[in-house]
C-alpha cells in the first residue's frame, strides 16, 4: 500500500470518528435549545447539523478521490473533493445568513433562557468539537476538503466558548439580548472563515492559474533553455488542491530529433517540478511553425 492510500485512509478514518462524535452533540443541543429556549444554543445546534452533513460530504468525496482512473475518467475523481469544499463551505454561508435572520427577530423581544442548560451544553461542545478537531488537525493542512470540514468544527467551539460565556451573563446578570448578539456574532465568523474557501474551491473549478505561481516567472524558466525560444498556448491550474498541471506550445530553435527533444523535455519537467512543483506537464514541439504566439490564447 502506497504512502498516499493510507494517508487517505487515515483522513477517511477520523472522518468518520468526528461525524459519530458530531452526530451525538448536534442531538444533545437540539433538545438543549428547545427546552431552554436558546436561539445561541439552537444556531450551535443548526451549525452542528451541517457539519454533519459536511463531514458526510468530505468523507464521502474522500472515498471518491482514492478511486483508480479509468477510460471515462481519466483524471478519476479528484474534483470530489473540491466540490466538497464549495459545498460546504457555500452552506455555512447561507446558514450564517439564517442565523443572522433569526437573531435580529429575536432581539425585538428578548425571551428568558434556561442559563444552566445552555452552559452545561456549552461547554459539552466545546470538547465533543475539540475531538473532532484534534483528529483533523493534520489533515487540514493538506487538504482543502478537510480543512473545510476543521473549519466547521473550529467554529463549533468558537460558537460554544461564545454560548458559554453568554450563558454565565444571562445567569449572572440576566441580559438576555445577549443570546442573539452572540449568535450574530457566530454567524458573521461562519461566514468569513468561509469566504476563503469558496473562493478558492471556484477558482479550481474555473481551472485557474493558481494564485502563488508567476506564469512569466515559469515561461522564462522554460526559454532559459538555449533550445527553446517561446512558450506559447499556456494553460497553468490546479487539478486538486494539491496537483499541479500545466500545457504549453514550445518553440524550439533547432530542428531537433524526437530523442533529442525528449531529452530537453526531461530535464524542464524536473526542474519545473523542483522549482514550482508542477506535477504534470503536456508539451507540444513545434519548429517554425506560423500560428499565434500569445502566451495565453485570447479565445
Amino acid at each position: 500500500m502506497s504512502d498516499h492510500q493510507h494517508g487517505s485512509e487515515l483522513k477517511g478514518k477520523n472522518l468518520f470518528l468526528a461525524i459519530i462524535l458530531n452526530i451525538a452533540i448536534t442531538i444533545a443541543q437540539l433538545i438543549g435549545g428547545i427546552l431552554s429556549g436558546s436561539l445561541a444554543l439552537l444556531s450551535d445546534a443548526l451549525h452542528n447539523f451541517s457539519d454533519v452533513l459536511s463531514l458526510i460530504i468530505s468523507y464521502t468525496a474522500n472515498r471518491l478521490a482514492q478511486r483508480e482512473r479509468t477510460e471515462r475518467q481519466t483524471f478519476g475523481y479528484r474534483r470530489a473533493e473540491i466540490i466538497a469544499t464549495f459545498f460546504n463551505a457555500s452552506t455555512l454561508i447561507a446558514i450564517g445568513l439564517y442565523i443572522i435572520f433569526e437573531a435580529f427577530s429575536r432581539l425585538s423581544s428578548p425571551e428568558p433562557v434556561d442559563t444552566s442548560l445552555v452552559i452545561w451544553l456549552g461547554l459539552l461542545g466545546i470538547l465533543v468539537n475539540g475531538g473532532s478537531i484534534f483528529l483533523l488537525r493534520n489533515d487540514a493542512q493538506e487538504s482543502m476538503n478537510i480543512k473545510a470540514a476543521y473549519l466547521h468544527l473550529l467554529g463549533d467551539v468558537l460558537t460554544s466558548v461564545a454560548v458559554v460565556i453568554g450563558g454565565l451573563l444571562m445567569l449572572f446578570w440576566q441580559i438576555y439580548w445577549v443570546d442573539p448578539v452572540i449568535s450574530i456574532l457566530i454567524a458573521v465568523y461562519l461566514m468569513y472563515a468561509s469566504y476563503g474557501l469558496v473562493k478558492d474551491s471556484t477558482a479550481i473549478l474555473m481551472q485557474f492559474a493558481p494564485k502563488s505561481l508567476d506564469l512569466e516567472e515559469i515561461v522564462q524558466t522554460i526559454i532559459a533553455h538555449k533550445q527553446i525560444q517561446n512558450a506559447h498556448h499556456i494553460h497553468l491550474w490546479n487539478l486538486d488542491d494539491n496537483r499541479i498541471h500545466l500545457e504549453a506550445h514550445l518553440d524550439f530553435t533547432e530542428n531537433l530529433s524526437l530523442k533529442e527533444s525528449n531529452a530537453i523535455l526531461e530535464i524542464l519537467e524536473e526542474e519545473l517540478h523542483e522549482k514550482y512543483d508542477i506535477d504534470h506537464t503536456v508539451f507540444q514541439c513545434e519548429y517554425e511553425r506560423k500560428d499565434d504566439k500569445e502566451r495565453v490564447e485570447k479565445q
